[in-house]
């Protein structure tokens, strides 16, 4: 069975960082577009940060642009995130996907396979 394995969530307290890493079972999707969602308590999911098959193209919510950065490791099958100067609001379980084609997708209808999630708390 095909996995996504997301690792590095924690409690910090605002303004630190922290890096997720996600890694696939399996190197079938190895070029899949890959990307990052976050769910809140409460909140219906969003979208985090997205990259395409080759990692030249990447996209990133306006709510952590110029925080956040999505980058991949086609060669280790994983695809990272960069979390710096978290804020209190960026609470809540991160989510790493995979999805067909070619591009950074930024809806989550599009991507096929999920992981079970890591949970990110930033304190005030």
């Amino acid at each position: 069975q095909v996995q996504l394995v997301e690792s590095g969530g924690g409690l910090v307290q605002a303004g630190a960082s922290l890096r997720l890493s996600c890694a696939a079972s399996e190197r079938t999707f190895i070029y899949w577009p890959k990307g990052w969602f976050r769910q809140a308590p409460g909140k219906e999911r969003e979208f985090v940060a997205s990259i395409n098959w080759n990692g030249k193209e990447t996209r990133t919510s306006d709510s952590v642009k110029g925080r956040f950065t999505i980058s991949r490791d086609n060669a280790d099958n994983t695809v990272t995130l960069q979390m710096n100067s978290l804020k209190p609001e960026d609470t809540g379980v991160y989510y790493c996907a995979a999805g067909r084609g070619r591009t950074a997708w930024t809806e989550g209808s599009y991507y096929e396979l999920w992981g079970q999630g890591t949970q990110v708390t930033v304190s005030s």
